[in-house]
């Protein structure tokens, strides 16, 4: 039976408090090395656990709820005007506007420019996107949220408060603020001419959607929105979901045309590309990559959109069937090992380096 949320509450206050004391109890004495040495066994045993409390905390307590207006307040007082140039794209009669929310996200404003009506996804700042909402003179129809974290659905209400006829998609599993249209795998929304069919695409978290506007639609390329699924040369954490799992959301995304536009969730493609660059250091799609996009970050540009084409050259996580890539990683399939199951470890020992990757 889970814990009520007040109880995980005083449990981690508990525990916390408990050390805290521990600690001002030993400062300074001759047992403090023993004490910080069972300290540091314990934390390495207890992480995961730890971890999970947190996470809990984060996505299901209004603590988690606190924790992200204090990340819209310090954003907006640090990027005003977004921590990101950007660059509408127009496609015929369509226009997608990226905005650039909190310290590394996007929302996308996706308006169908011949009826004015518009979409859009994971509105993480609701002032931010009603901003760009009244640049742009257009009708929010409505939201498409692509997973539960905050930082992609905590503006739901907000504007749904502002325009009470919008409609807000998701998947029920994930517990969806504001959700007033559940969705499942390959459901279709109609918002103008713009056409999006939703995938189910679990790993993230249970509950992960992805959305795809539809390219016959507008006589153009088709549009992924990825949210936490896949970024440009990366791929989300592995929080409520295994490598079997994620490894059949990525399959999914790389199934799709190689012209498909991608718009992730967050602006992480200098820190993955240079990952990206540890792996297959011998990469020659990923190193031209990496030199187009450190131009684009030298001018704080927005480096979306990119194309299925080009992370199937240089996305280690969508990159499991490769040889060069196992050969770099040093494993190779088991005799009797299923090929799924050898590319499920092929993703997770990526996903293991690349959470111990220190970055910048």
């Amino acid at each position: 039976m889970a814990l009520p949320d007040w109880s995980m509450f005083l449990v981690c206050f508990a525990a916390c408090s408990g050390v805290f004391c521990l600690c001002f109890r030993y400062r300074g004495t001759r047992r403090s090395r023993w004490f910080w040495g069972v300290v540091s066994r314990v934390m390495s045993r207890t992480e995961k656990p730890l971890f999970r409390i947190a996470y809990t905390l984060y996505t299901r307590t209004k603590l988690g709820y606190m924790f992200y207006k204090r990340q819209v307040r310090k954003a907006r007082e640090r990027f005003p005007s977004g921590h990101s140039t950007v660059q509408p794209t127009t496609i015929n009669n369509v226009k997608i506007v990226p905005i650039p929310v909190l310290t590394d996200n996007y929302s996308y404003l996706i308006i169908d420019t011949t009826s004015n009506a518009a979409a859009v996804v994971d509105p993480a700042d609701p002032e931010m996107v009603q901003a760009c909402l009244e640049q742009e003179g257009v009708t929010l129809e409505a939201i498409l949220c692509t997973h539960k974290h905050w930082d992609h659905s905590g503006g739901n209400k907000g504007l749904k408060r502002l325009h009470s006829s919008c409609r807000v998609y998701g998947n029920a599993m994930d517990n969806i603020p504001g959700l007033t249209n559940p969705l499942s795998d390959k459901d279709s929304i109609e918002i103008g001419r713009l056409r999006f069919q939703a995938f189910f695409t679990p790993g993230h978290t249970v509950g992960h959607m992805v959305y795809l506007l539809d390219g016959k639609s507008i006589d153009g390329p088709s549009s992924l929105f990825s949210g936490d699924l896949v970024f440009l040369s990366g791929c989300g954490r592995m929080f409520e979901g295994n490598a079997t799992t994620m490894l059949a959301s990525l399959d999914a995304v790389a199934a799709l045309a190689d012209e498909t536009l991608l718009w992730p969730g967050h602006e992480y493609a200098e820190d993955n590309l240079m990952f990206a660059a540890e792996v297959e250091p011998n990469n020659t799609a990923q190193k031209n990559k990496f030199q187009q996009v450190l131009q684009q970050r030298e001018g704080n540009m927005c480096t979306c959109p990119s194309t299925i084409r080009e992370e199937k050259e240089y996305n280690p996580f969508l990159r499991s069937h490769s040889t060069e890539l196992h050969q770099a990683l040093g494993l190779q399939q088991e005799i009797e090992e299923d090929w799924i199951k050898f590319r499920a470890r092929v993703l997770e020992e990526v996903r293991r380096r690349k959470d111990a990757f220190k970055g910048r």
